[in-house]
């Protein structure tokens, strides 16, 4: 049996100990783990960017932040960056879109080079490679309704009336008169005022199941990209109530990382959803509401598994779950994400092989130190290709879907950030250019370096909490000098000869005389 499709489902926000196959308490999550018993779960997956936009153009390119250039949400994808579709579409995919991808396009390349964002490559270009066959990022509350949402129509055909029930029913509580408004984390214990079944996470799904229903002629890969848990945090019930108080685990924090922070994390420590984040009722309101958005999820998840049982569909088709970041929570004094501890850069990573070879690991945990990156590479060797290797910087993944294993593999990850366009910038007095951080993890240590100010390092054997900083500890002096050589490397090796592969290069090399420029000679 041969891998014809792939669904790629990416959850928006979600922190990976906050599924039971990844260790959860409380939070029951049987329909992703009914996958992990299928296939390979990952423990050790990281994203290159921990928030939702320069995250996402690494999975899409298989490239790092600095390599696409998208570091922030908002800052367009540069037109020419090749992404999953390019490299999928000649391999005879259709490549398309259910959800969020929070692509900006590059207007301003498309007009430099005459490109019309509404033609075919236009459209593909904006749409980071994908067919949008049902874009979604959400909407702001006071977006004009000249933005509508297909979403929105529906909600509107189902009774839910208003310029934009995105906000006032799928993501408030209360009443159609008197609306809470689900950005007011004080509303999370609200009921959602649309039913499950009218929900943002069900009706994603429904529109998945259409497009797999349709695309019966030609193999395909569906990314179904769902935005919750992201916040608002508010669900519809019964979901908004199936967690309480006894369900939220201890924040993971100490007293001791207020005490002379890192200027970077102190800043982002006072931002406003980290003050509120530190403080236990906001916890306690939020946590379960969140909670309920996850097990929601799973239960649809788990409708569309049997959908595609019935359909033949999950004998052929590789599927992968994971997010593009964690959420804070409130551990270390935070809130959100874009900094660099576990919860909020680990990611679950889950891939289901359908074909016999790969029998042999249903159910095995693999420890190795994954990107997100991988995912580009995998896709394209799954269908059949050879991953562009002067492209694609990740490392196919199939291998350890079928218990092989690779010859090399990294010893360390690379994570990204850049906080320019976020308070913490001006808190801390940096230029633009200069707020930016990167991260480096091996199996021991995890280190961050910040320009222009102290590093970060923290011994995860000891510290696996991550509450020690040792970055001004006299002793560590040589084993922050040897994690920045491990950055230093790195820099010194993204791709950047994009437009030939080395195997050109190989061609060409030492051909003057023969192509007729016998220059040199005597």
């Amino acid at each position: 049996m041969t891998i014809r499709n792939i669904l790629f489902i990416m959850a928006d926000q979600l922190r990976a100990d906050y599924l039971s196959c990844y260790g959860h308490p409380h939070l029951r999550t049987p329909s992703i783990d009914s996958l992990a018993e299928k296939g390979v779960r990952f423990s050790r997956a990281y994203v290159q960017a921990p928030v939702c936009g320069p995250s996402r153009m690494s999975f899409y390119t298989g490239r790092y932040m600095s390599s696409h250039g998208s570091t922030w949400n908002g800052v367009p994808l540069r037109v020419g960056e090749m992404t999953l579709g390019d490299h999928l579409r000649p391999l005879g995919a259709r490549v398309a879109l259910v959800g969020k991808t929070h692509m900006a396009a590059d207007l301003a390349g498309f007009k430099r080079l005459g490109v019309d964002p509404r033609s075919y490559e236009g459209v593909l270009a904006s749409e980071c490679g994908f067919e949008p066959y049902e874009r979604d990022d959400g909407l702001w509350p006071d977006q004009p309704s000249s933005n509508d949402l297909a979403y929105n129509r529906y909600l509107r055909a189902h009774g839910y009336l208003g310029d934009n029930p995105w906000h006032t029913a799928a993501n408030a509580g209360g009443s159609a008169e008197t609306p809470l408004s689900g950005w007011l984390m004080r509303n999370a214990r609200e009921p959602a005022r649309v039913s499950d079944e009218h929900s943002e996470t069900a009706y994603m799904t429904n529109r998945a199941m259409d497009f797999m229903g349709e695309a019966k002629d030609k193999p395909w890969c569906l990314h179904l990209s769902y935005i919750k848990p992201h916040w608002p945090y508010i669900a519809p019930a019964p979901y908004h109530a199936m967690f309480g108080q006894q369900d939220v685990i201890a924040a993971n924090k100490d007293e001791r990382e207020r005490i002379n922070p890192h200027p970077v994390t102190a800043a982002f420590m006072r931002h406003e959803e980290g003050v509120n984040f530190s403080r236990e009722e906001v916890r306690q309101t939020v946590i379960p509401a969140y909670m309920g958005l996850i097990r929601q999820l799973d239960d649809h998840l788990g409708r569309m598994f049997e959908w595609m049982k019935g359909q033949g569909l999950f004998e052929n088709t590789l599927i992968v779950m994971t997010s593009d970041h964690g959420d804070y929570l409130g551990d270390h004094w935070l809130g959100e994400k874009e900094l660099f501890h576990e919860e909020s850069v680990r990611v679950p990573l889950i891939i289901y092989n359908p074909s016999p070879t790969a029998d042999a690991t249903r159910g095995r945990i693999d420890d190795r130190l994954v990107e997100a990156i991988d995912l580009a590479p995998t896709f394209v060797e799954a269908m059949g290709g050879t991953p562009a290797a002067h492209i694609l910087e990740g490392r196919s993944l199939m291998a350890a879907t079928t218990g092989g294993t690779p010859l090399v593999w990294r010893k360390a990850i690379i994570s990204e950030c850049d906080y320019a366009f976020r308070e913490a910038r001006l808190d801390v007095g940096v230029a633009p250019s200069a707020a930016r951080g990167y991260m480096v993890r091996t199996e021991r240590w995890k280190y961050i370096h910040y320009e222009a100010f102290r590093s970060q390092l923290f011994d995860l054997q000891s510290d696996p909490r991550e509450l020690d900083d040792l970055g001004e500890a006299p002793e560590m002096e040589e084993m922050r000098s040897q994690m920045h050589a491990i950055l230093a490397d790195w820099a010194l090796k993204r791709r950047m000869r994009v437009t030939l592969s080395d195997d050109d290069v190989a061609r060409r090399t030492g051909t003057h005389k023969t192509r007729g420029m016998p220059f040199g000679v005597w």
